[in-house]
């Protein structure tokens, strides 16, 4: 009996500082090095924010943090499952636009995982209008003059984007069903790629971000059409917005997001938020964004959480005006 008494008094000894040690654990971290995932290859808008949000946050945090591209799968699956699978112990980050994060489940019948349920919302973190841009060689000036080639050219434009789902592939469905046209999508594993194959003129037409297609509109190597924000870009004014071009339902914004693993930490998820957001405000981010055209959207975790949810509903309602099923 004073054998088991002792065990029991050594269990709640150590039962008692269990949470006294978690605590202090959490309120240490990071103590180790941060991976931030992407699930899409390298030199696309979301592997550029990574890393410059990678270069900016690493001094605040006191430790190193590495970038890890794993592209592939359904909606940039293979990446998010990467964090997913990972412990809840905020080392494992994932950067993904948002909308193609929550269209994923809508557009494919094998992604098994929730974007809303499976993980905690951290920062949201860059916004642009999508910008929709043609090879030059394509004899368009306007949306108008695209949809009128379109429609009289069945089968012979083609449309890029970084992905069957993602905020792009909705752009191109949205204006073939509004010009009446029959236009071919060719998905592509992310942003970069689908813009190297519109430069050799193998797909005629992308709506891309601002942070990957500027460098090209600005050296004269894509024409752009139209901006999808509800007003002009000040970065582009002479470029009229969807709406003023008579396709006033092709208005969406790019915005990413950082998350890690659902039940990670409240402590962790609120230290990495001020840590973003305080990275977000730097003058050399600011800078660095506006050179593509895009802006520091920072939010406190709260709202970034009632965003996902507003943009869930939004996204099933696109996605069906789109004619999009799973597949």
């Amino acid at each position: 009996m004073r054998l088991a008494r002792r065990q029991f008094l050594a269990l709640a000894a150590a039962a008692a500082t269990m949470p006294l040690a978690w605590a202090r654990a959490q309120d240490a971290y990071p103590t180790r090095l941060i991976r931030i995932v992407v699930p899409f290859p390298a030199g696309g808008p979301s592997d550029v924010q990574a890393r410059l949000l990678a270069h900016n946050l690493s001094p605040a945090l006191g430790q190193p943090i590495i970038v890890d591209n794993r592209p592939g799968g359904a909606g940039g699956s293979v990446g998010v499952k990467v964090v997913g699978a990972a412990p809840a112990d905020g080392y494992m980050l994932l950067i993904t636009p948002v909308d193609a994060f929550i269209q994923a489940p809508l557009v494919f019948k094998d992604v098994d995982f929730d974007p809303i349920k499976s993980f905690a919302p951290v920062a949201s973190l860059v916004a642009s209008p999508y910008v929709i841009v043609v090879n030059p060689a394509l004899p368009v000036q306007t949306m108008r003059d695209l949809a009128d080639y379109a429609k009289a050219n069945p089968g012979k434009v083609a449309f890029a984007s970084p992905g069957r789902g993602t905020q792009p592939h909705l752009i191109g469905r949205l204006f073939r069903l509004a010009a009446g046209a029959d236009m071919i999508h060719v998905p592509f594993r992310g942003s970069a790629p689908a813009i190297n194959d519109l430069l050799a003129g193998q797909v005629q037409m992308l709506a891309d971000n601002f942070i990957s297609a500027r460098p090209y509109i600005d050296a004269g190597k894509l024409r752009a059409l139209a901006v999808t924000s509800a007003a002009r870009s000040p970065y582009l004014p002479d470029v009229p917005t969807t709406a003023e071009s008579g396709f006033d339902k092709l208005k969406a914004d790019y915005l990413t997001g950082l998350y890690v693993r659902a039940g990670t930490a409240a402590s962790i998820v609120a230290k990495l938020n001020g840590s973003v957001n305080h990275a977000l405000a730097s003058a050399e981010i600011r800078d660095s964004l506006a050179k593509y055209g895009s802006e520091a959207e920072p939010r406190s975790v709260a709202d970034f959480a009632a965003l996902m949810v507003a943009r869930a509903r939004t996204s099933a309602e696109t996605v069906a005006a789109a004619g999009i099923r799973p597949e």
